[in-house]
Order: structure tokens, then C-alpha cells, then sequence
């Protein structure tokens, strides 16, 4: 994964085009949305891998793919879609590594991201 940009500059600026002019605003409120609900999702992906629950773990990974997506966290894109096509095709098994590679890949994008509150 760390081949990828851990930040989608594209991304940014097409959030930014969105409301020209309001000096970041909606992007904060966006980037504040993300990093108050992927904690939440990252939690329902522990709870649901150490029950077995396959259908709501994929769902979660779905959650943080479209989310990750939106903002251009491409690292944790790509894995949360790897999560949710793994899960859905073979299980939860295997997957714990995956798993671990989403939490710090969120700690990163949340670093990167919080930049954008200080500019």
C-alpha cells in the first residue's frame, strides 16, 4: 500500500471546487465527519471479525472504502476494499494483518488529514 499517495491531492481540490470561495469550510466539515465516523467503523470491523459476522464486516469495509474514497485516503481506500472483497469472497479468515493495516493506515490519513485545519 505505501506505494500509494497517502492523500489524493485531486480529491482535496475537487471537495474544494464544490464550494469555491468558503475558505475550507465544508472541506473541514467533510474531513471532521470522516474522522469522527471511521473510528466507529473501524471498531464495528473489530467487533464483527471477532464474532464472525461476515455480512456486517463487509459492510463496514464498504463504509470506510466510500468514505476513503471521497477523500482521497488512498492507502486506506485500497485496503478497506481489499477487506470488503476478501470477506465477501473468502471469509474472515486471514484477514487479522488487513485488519491491522487499517488502523494504522487511518492513524496516517488522520495525521495527513488534520493539516488541513491548521492552513
Amino acid at each position: 500500500m505505501s506505494e500509494l499517495p497517502l492523500i489524493d491531492p485531486e480529491a482535496i481540490e475537487n471537495l474544494r471546487a464544490l464550494t469555491p470561495g468558503d475558505n475550507d469550510e465544508f472541506l473541514r466539515e467533510i474531513i471532521t465527519i470522516f474522522l469522527e465516523d471511521t473510528p466507529q467503523r473501524i471498531a464495528e470491523l473489530d467487533q464483527c471479525f471477532a464474532a464472525g459476522d461476515i455480512p456486517t464486516f463487509t459492510r463496514a469495509a464498504h463504509s470506510i472504502k466510500g468514505s476513503s474514497s471521497n477523500l482521497g485516503t488512498l492507502r486506506l481506500r485500497a485496503l478497506a476494499e481489499k477487506l470488503e472483497h476478501d470477506s465477501r469472497t473468502n471469509g474472515l479468515g486471514g484477514l487479522a494483518p488487513d485488519l491491522a493495516a487499517v488502523k494504522v493506515e487511518f492513524t496516517n490519513a488522520q495525521a495527513a488529514l488534520r493539516m488541513y485545519f491548521t492552513a
